[in-house]
């Protein structure tokens, strides 16, 4: 015990011993630690990389500034050159209000005097000086910055310009890619929209214009092109590194797609079914001309539609329904039936039926004129459009050889026009009722763009055109073009059928007992055909009732001995029918197809059209006083001296008489409405950004807001409208 005692105290009393102990273990862990930074640094060195990370990319990427070149989008044309769809760029206003946001030597960046942005502003944007003032103190006092809603984004150059001119501290904008639609509603559905997109690739964003619609949409890579990349080698200072170059990728810019559409007949189109939807308010209208030689589109449209420019209208309704619509046609398809049993060699003309109603499978089917004519031969039943004479005819040829045709004709299939989503349509052909129906356009569901398909061959000797909506394709860099030549898809019948069944379409027309006497137009020979079809129910047990529950159309040729256009027209469920069918399809018809066959003689005709002149910008006196000697009725906004924003867009086509939008500085009025039709009261809400109520159809009667009254707290307007 002892010794052991005085070997403790021993070792307590040798503290060098000690130092020497706890210094070589230090030793120890110093070449420990740095033998394993050797390892670590030789690794790294060998394998240039660190916890999965790339150094020299890290490297490369510290010091390298890569910079995206934007390819531009290429431009949509009309068949004479005159854009239709190109890029454009708007602007957004924002304001920022943190005191915290300072430059160089504390140079103020933020808004410093709110009372003097707030004046300026309200010279330049929809928006009382009481307004921009509450958005600029927002109630959460650590707001960074603010914007002005719907008023300050989709700015034009030139206003941009003119705020920048009153050097206003704090007030920025932001430049967004857009895309141009000069001519404002224009085929809309088939032309389609482009807009912003982001996308991101390695940890950079690039924000560019897609396609989401219509040849937009379809044709978008081609029209995208493809982005560049600009590489330059930089100090910490931003500053280029001596001896190093800059790599540069040059972008490829988009390719221009060329249309057959003409403009002059597209514009008078649109104008036509404007005035006809405001009359009339139908449920739709699809309308569409074409060359039925080549199958060239000349002008397409459709209601309900959009302006692609404002966004207007657009809704939830994004389908193009000349393609995307499969319906039953009616009685225009009676034209197929009779061309495929002349075709067959089993048409008896001169022999006759009972009409009035038959017996088919257990079914009976009337005449629109339930009573019938008596017994007449089968020569009246086409202009006389009698469902009895067709199903007997459809007998006659026989369900098998009528499918035969229909197929011949193309139906069921796509017409592959070049348009997105289009549909092939269907057929019920089972029992003896099926088919009987068919004959006269029931139990068939076809597009319009596949009627179009077929009219082509009996206006072109029995030769079917695809419809061509696509003229050429060209590179802009390279100058490289690629034409779209027109397709023949068949010959579902022969020439001697087709001048038979021309001959008959102006029965319908000129014979006292044809059923398109309205359509006739002094000085042209028209070959045509009427419909008239029921509507399905919801559940598909039956059709809808009521004078105006149906789809109504038209075709027509002219000239009927060798026809140039076929214009196809559609109105579905007219709520204020104060016409005939006849009579409202002939009041876009007639006008549109003599327009048609007067530029095909070279011959200028007077219009009822004017070009919307620009006035946003200029005094508001001034303004009303140029859109009253261009025989237009403005409607002023606002109790400003200056025209901040107008509608329709500088440009556009627009109707003699027709309302236009003054939007001026300052505090939003509201106008009145009396008289208004439905149309306008939606472009006074798409301009004013109003969200209005809308009760009853035809022509404004009342508003529960007083005229003169100021918008700017109202949060909804309910007007009413009555025939």
């Amino acid at each position: 015990m002892k010794s052991s005692k005085n070997k403790r105290l021993i070792n307590k009393r040798n503290p060098r011993r000690n130092r020497q102990i706890i210094g070589g273990a230090f030793l120890f862990a110093v070449v420990a630690i740095f033998l394993l930074f050797i390892f670590r640094f030789s690794y790294i060195v060998a394998s240039g990389k660190i916890d999965d990370q790339n150094l020299t990319k890290k490297a490369e990427a510290l010091y390298q500034d890569d910079s995206v070149l934007k390819a531009n989008r290429g431009t949509i044309f009309d068949a004479m050159g005159n854009p239709i769809a190109e890029d454009s760029t708007s602007y957004s206003i924002y304001a920022v209000i943190d005191h915290r946001y300072t430059g160089s030597n504390d140079k103020k960046l933020y808004v410093t005097d709110k009372n003097k942005v707030a004046t300026v502003l309200s010279q330049y944007l929809p928006m009382s000086k009481k307004d921009i003032l509450k958005t600029l103190n927002p109630q959460n006092k650590k707001t960074f910055q603010v914007e002005f809603g719907t008023a300050g984004q989709g700015l034009s150059l030139a206003i941009k310009q003119e705020i920048e001119n009153h050097n206003l501290r704090g007030v920025y904008f932001t430049e967004t890619p857009a895309r141009l639609y000069p001519n404002g509603t224009f085929a809309s559905h088939q032309i389609g929209l482009a807009q912003q997109s982001t996308t991101s690739k390695a940890g950079t964003s690039t924000t560019a214009l897609t396609g989401v619609m219509g040849i937009e949409k379809s044709y978008n890579k081609i029209l995208s092109g493809t982005n560049g990349v600009k590489q330059v080698k930089k100090d910490s200072y931003g500053y280029q590194l001596p001896n190093t170059k800059v790599k540069q990728k040059a972008a490829k810019n988009g390719s221009d797609v060329y249309l057959t559409i003409d403009s002059r007949l597209q514009s008078y189109l649109e104008t036509l079914l404007t005035k006809a939807q405001t009359k009339y308010d139908a449920k739709g209208f699809n309308a569409i001309l074409m060359n039925p030689k080549t199958g060239q589109i000349l002008a397409a449209s459709q209601r309900p539609t959009f302006n692609p420019q404002t966004g207007a209208s657009l809704g939830s309704f994004w389908r193009d329904t000349l393609t995307e619509d499969a319906y039953e046609p009616g009685s225009v398809m009676k034209v197929f039936t009779l061309a495929s049993i002349i075709d067959a060699g089993k048409y008896p003309p001169n022999s006759y039926y009972t009409s009035g109603q038959v017996q088919v499978g257990g079914s009976t089917i009337h005449d629109w004129n339930t009573t019938g004519w008596g017994s007449i031969p089968y020569a009246q039943a086409f202009p006389r459009s009698s469902n009895v004479g067709f199903v007997h005819l459809e007998q006659i040829l026989g369900e098998k050889e009528w499918l035969e045709y229909i197929k011949k004709f193309k139906f069921l299939q796509s017409t592959n026009s070049g348009l997105s989503g289009e549909s092939s349509g269907s057929i019920q052909f089972k029992s003896a009722s099926d088919q009987a129906i068919t004959s006269f356009g029931q139990g068939i569901n076809v597009t319009a763009m596949q009627m179009m398909q077929g009219y082509s061959a009996i206006a072109n000797d029995g030769k079917e055109m695809k419809p061509q909506i696509i003229d050429k394709v060209v590179n802009p860099t390279t100058g490289k073009t690629t034409k779209y030549k027109p397709v023949t898809v068949g010959h579902p019948v022969k020439k001697s059928t087709t001048k038979q069944v021309l001959k008959d379409m102006q029965d319908v027309v000129y014979k006292n007992y044809g059923t398109g006497a309205v359509y006739k137009i002094p000085g042209y020979r028209i070959a045509a055909k009427t419909g008239t079809a029921q509507i399905s129910t919801a559940n598909g047990g039956g059709y809808l009732t009521g004078d105006n529950n149906y789809i109504f159309s038209v075709v027509g040729m002219a000239p009927a001995k060798n026809p140039q256009y076929v214009l196809y027209i559609t109105m579905k469920q007219p709520q204020n029918m104060t016409e005939s069918p006849e009579k409202i399809l002939s009041e876009i018809f007639n006008p549109m197809m003599k327009r048609a066959l007067e530029y095909n003689q070279g011959k200028t005709t007077k219009t009822d059209q004017a070009t919307m002149p620009k006035i946003s910008g200029e005094a508001v006196n001034d303004s009303v006083s140029t859109l009253t000697k261009a025989q237009l009725k403005p409607v002023q906004i606002g109790t400003g001296n200056t025209v901040v924003q107008q509608l329709p867009q500088a440009g556009e086509k627009v109707l003699s008489n027709q309302h236009v939008f003054v939007m001026t500085n300052g505090a939003m009025t509201m106008p009145d409405m009396t008289g208004w039709s439905k149309s306008d009261v939606l472009k006074f809400a798409e301009i004013t950004g109003k969200s209005v109520k809308i009760s009853g159809t035809g022509y404004v009667t009342k508003q529960d807001l007083a005229a003169k009254s100021l918008l700017d707290s109202t949060k909804e307007i309910t007007v009413t409208l009555q025939p």
